[in-house]
């Protein structure tokens, strides 16, 4: 697996463009004689492993794509890609669904029904590629789908999840102002586009406090506000971004609904033309109650209690929470993180690495994840 995700590290390809990591990826599997279907959903690739027993079928996910960052590390497998790196753990993903699939068949008789892993492209760029994949029929008869993160916030060991909602949905929004410019010295004249968005900013903040549910976490952040050319103009234009991110549909689109009234109000107060483009993102991930107590009692008992931890919900998206909302699934983080293997650098950082004994770990739990499922059916 060292081996896989160094030479996946050096080589990164961005998302919808991971036309030589699928290829790699297909020829390994075929290696281990799996059956392969290539170019689902554009690059991605799934394996199809049919146990000797009858039983459920059973989907096992790892998304492909690296992100446009220059890598930074100083090591001999950093990026030889300029501009590209794998800075999310993707390249240990893969390793991970490919070291499961060896591990399942040279143990083929312990499969009971089939297993398919799923090897994903694009899940760090919209509309991301699960959407396509589904299109493409990756979950006909699937009985249930698990996804691993490496995750460097938890020590290396420490797995974690949570039932219910894990990860945000993600939304964006693009503002655009148009007011009317003039002379810096003169202002009865124009409609001050900037004094226009900065009042955006910050009646845009009480969406949250004044409008949400304070039982509902929310966040809304202004991340860009660009406008004017010289300090002695008027800008007659002003544009701000930002994005929302919530755990529950009616949330998201209650939020949606307020900004987009906050917008058209605001401008209308002062007199200005206003637009906005909101994109609706990924949905949160949701995890089955049932599959996430599965995880709970495989880990525990594999690891120890010590090393099994209840996620937070966190804010970042996912497009795993595509498959969850057609089929029952676990998402599950397992820590990667090492400080004295310099792996202590936050995801989509450009010093961005993880220990790779977690990788020895990920392979564990989809192995009894599997297994355990299985067995039940």
């Amino acid at each position: 697996m060292v081996e896989w995700r160094r030479h996946l590290h050096r080589n990164p390809e961005i998302s919808f463009q991971e036309e030589k990591t699928s290829s790699f990826v297909a020829n390994m599997l075929e290696s281990f004689g799996i059956e392969v279907t290539r170019h689902v959903g554009g690059h991605g690739v799934i394996g199809r492993l049919q146990g000797d027993r009858p039983g459920p079928v059973v989907m096992l996910r790892a998304d492909m794509d690296a992100l446009p960052i220059q890598d930074e590390k100083d090591v001999e497998y950093a990026s030889q890609q300029s501009g590209a790196m794998h800075a999310c753990g993707h390249d240990g993903h893969i390793s991970i669904l490919l070291g499961t699939a060896l591990y399942f068949s040279r143990h083929k008789h312990e499969v009971r029904g089939e297993i398919r892993f799923l090897f994903q492209p694009a899940e760090e760029l919209l509309p991301g590629g699960a959407v396509q994949v589904i299109k493409d029929g990756a979950l006909k008869d699937v009985d249930v789908i698990y996804g691993i993160h490496l995750w460097t916030p938890l020590p290396v060991g420490v797995v974690a999840s949570t039932a219910g909602p894990l990860m945000a949905a993600a939304d964006d929004f693009y503002i655009e102002i148009k007011g009317k410019g003039g002379h810096g010295g003169m202002p009865q004249a124009t409609i001050d586009s900037v004094v226009v968005g900065s009042a955006l900013v910050m009646q845009l903040q009480t969406v949250v406090s004044r409008s949400v549910d304070p039982l509902r976490p929310a966040v809304l952040t202004i991340g860009t506000m660009q406008a004017g050319s010289a300090q002695n103009v008027i800008a007659e234009q002003c544009k701000l971004s930002g994005t929302v991110r919530t755990f529950d549909e009616d949330t998201r689109n209650a939020m949606k609904e307020r900004v987009l009234a906050m917008v058209a109000q605001t401008g209308a107060a002062y007199g200005a033309e206003t637009q906005v483009k909101y994109i609706m993102g990924y949905p949160p991930v949701v995890n089955d109650a049932q599959e996430t107590a599965r995880f709970f009692t495989e880990a525990t008992e594999m690891f120890g209690e010590e090393r099994v931890q209840q996620s937070p919900m966190l804010m970042p998206a996912e497009d795993f929470a595509y498959y969850l909302q057609q089929v029952p699934g676990c998402f599950m983080f397992v820590g990667a993180g090492n400080p004295d293997k310099n792996a202590m650098y936050p995801h989509h950082h450009p010093m961005f690495d993880f220990d790779e004994d977690a990788m020895q770990t990920g392979v564990k739990l989809f192995v009894a994840m599997a297994k355990s499922y299985a067995a039940e059916c």
